[in-house]
Formats: C-alpha cells, structure tokens, sequence
C-alpha cells in the first residue's frame, strides 16, 4: 500500500499542487493520447490513457453495465474498452478509480482478468468500506482497510503510465476518498467537477461535506488555465443538449456556474445544500456502492451459489 501522508494545502504550501502543476508546465499537450467512451445508460465517461511511445496505458473509472430490473450484469460497456486496447496495443498497468461511484458498479476486476494492471483508489476509500459496510451489514469477513484494490493512493502520490507522470490529488467532499490523476498535461477529476453549465456533484451522500467540496474546486482551479480538465459525468441541461466532457481550468474558472471566480465558500455551500436536498438517490446507488466499496467485485455467494445485492430499508 502506498505510504500515508498529510502535505499542507492551500496557496503556495500545497507542494502536490506545486507539483501537478510544475508536472503540466512540462509536458507538451499531445503527451497523452486520451480515448473517452461515454456510457449513455449512467451518463459515465471512461478513459484509456495511454503513453503513444511507449504505449503504455491505464483505464479510468471503467462501466459493469447492470440491469438493474434483473439483476444481470453484462460487459458490453468494457467490452468496447477491451477492444480499443488490443486494437490499439495499449499495455494496460494501472485501473484507476476516481472514487466509490454511487452511479455505476466498476468493471475493473473483469478488465483486470482479460487486459490486466493494478485496480487503484484513494486511500480514504477505508472511510467509505467502514461506513458502508456498516450500512451493508457486510460482516466481519468484509474488509475495511482498502486491501480489495491493489494501491491506494496518498496526495501528492507519483507514478508512471510509460514515460507520462502522473501526481494524485486528493479532492474530497463529493465523497472523503475522490481523487484526480494529473496524466501529463491533463486532469482526469472524476465526480468533484462537472462542466461549466453544470458546476460540481452532490455532496450529500455519507461523508459528503459542501465546504470541503468547495475547496477541492478551487484546488483544481489554481492549475495552470490552459490545463485540459476531462469530467466523469455528463448530464446535459436545459440549454445543451450535446453531451461534453472536456473543457479547460481557464473556461472552469470563468463560467463554472457553481465555482468560478468570485464565488464564496459560503455561497456556494448554501447553494450546494439547497440543490442537494431537491435531488432524487442515484437509481443505482445502492448495487454500485456494495460493489465499488469491494473494488467491483460482487459480495461472496452464499451457500446455495448465488450471489446477492442488499437493499437496506428505511435507512438511506
């Protein structure tokens, strides 16, 4: 597991800011070659990510599709993945997580079984297995200490896809374990941002906190601006009706309807509060996060071979 550590934040004392940026400064822009696939049943983007000379890559915040009516799960949205990366002949090292999704179960373990590379998540995802295994009645068998995925991450963490560095930046208040990868000269920032028409996630769910997701924002948006910034969502609104999911910290910083530039802390938690409270449970909350919180898998089968989803009542 990756060692645990603590750097300042905020201004010129956050040194893993400090370092995504000088890290972006230093790449050019095409480092990276970035393939999106966009899940239209869970509104969902994925990413292959991937080192074009030494062409290797990663896959981040991949889809199980899952019918939720049958309870069948199928691999129709990672089979388009699968596809890309050996038509390609991308060398997958690393399945990224961005956080527990509340939105879709993850496909990591079938992708880890048929292209390979290391499931990875924030280290606070122990926050999220303690709270939901407790919701889940997961058991004394369930573990609570991340050691379901192969890495967890620290802020600040470094590593490589091939000849791209990569730095982690723990971004909470959607969720305590969000993350974003800085991938070369690009920020892939998972559910803590939408686009600008958009703004930001909820943040409502256990272990959620409007403030804390405020600063997370506006940690991303001190990136250089020309930085390009890929969401995990897209929702549409009234006025666009063509799915995007690339924008850049410059655009973020001038028209994020929740974040931009002379927003307050305090008004755009009031703001975030008052969105949240009108806003309907994920249809798929409650199979993804059992499944997310265990890395994708699925819980054990019991003793008659078959697997089962908990729905816990009256306490969500």
């Amino acid at each position: 597991m990756s060692a645990s550590h603590h750097p300042e934040t905020g201004g010129s004392r956050d040194a893993a800011l400090a370092s995504a940026s000088a890290q972006i400064a230093a790449t050019s822009r095409g480092a990276a070659a970035v393939r999106a696939f966009f899940d239209p049943a869970t509104s969902t983007i994925s990413y292959v990510v991937h080192d074009p000379v030494t062409m290797r890559g990663a896959v981040i915040d991949s889809v199980l599709d899952y019918d939720a009516a049958a309870g069948r799960t199928s691999t129709g949205s990672a089979q388009a993945i699968l596809d890309h990366v050996r038509g390609e002949g991308i060398a997958i090292d690393w399945l990224l997580e961005t956080h527990a999704h509340a939105d879709h179960l993850s496909a990591a373990p079938w992708l880890r079984e048929t292209v390979g590379g290391q499931i990875a998540i924030g280290e606070h995802i122990r926050e999220v297995q303690a709270v939901f295994g407790e919701i889940f009645n997961a058991g004394a068998d369930f573990r609570r200490d991340g050691s379901d995925f192969d890495r967890l991450w620290s802020d600040g963490d470094r590593f490589a896809i091939g000849a791209l560095p990569v730095t982690v930046l723990h971004v909470p208040g959607h969720t305590p374990a969000c993350v974003a990868y800085v991938i070369g000269g690009a920020v892939f920032v998972g559910d803590t941002m939408f686009m600008p028409d958009y703004g930001s996630a909820r943040a409502d769910f256990p272990g959620g906190d409007a403030g804390t997701l405020f600063r997370s924002l506006r940690r991303i948006l001190q990136l250089p601006g020309e930085t390009p910034l890929f969401m995990c969502h897209d929702y549409l609104t009234e006025e666009r009706q063509d799915h995007a999911w690339e924008t850049t910290v410059a655009a973020q910083r001038t028209a994020n309807i929740h974040a931009r530039d002379g927003i307050s802390e305090e008004e755009f938690v009031t703001r975030r509060r008052a969105r949240d409270a009108g806003l309907a449970m994920p249809r798929l909350l409650l199979p993804s996060v059992q499944v997310n919180m265990r890395a994708g898998r699925l819980p054990p089968a019991e003793p008659n071979g078959t697997v089962y989803l908990k729905i816990p009542v009256d306490r969500l």
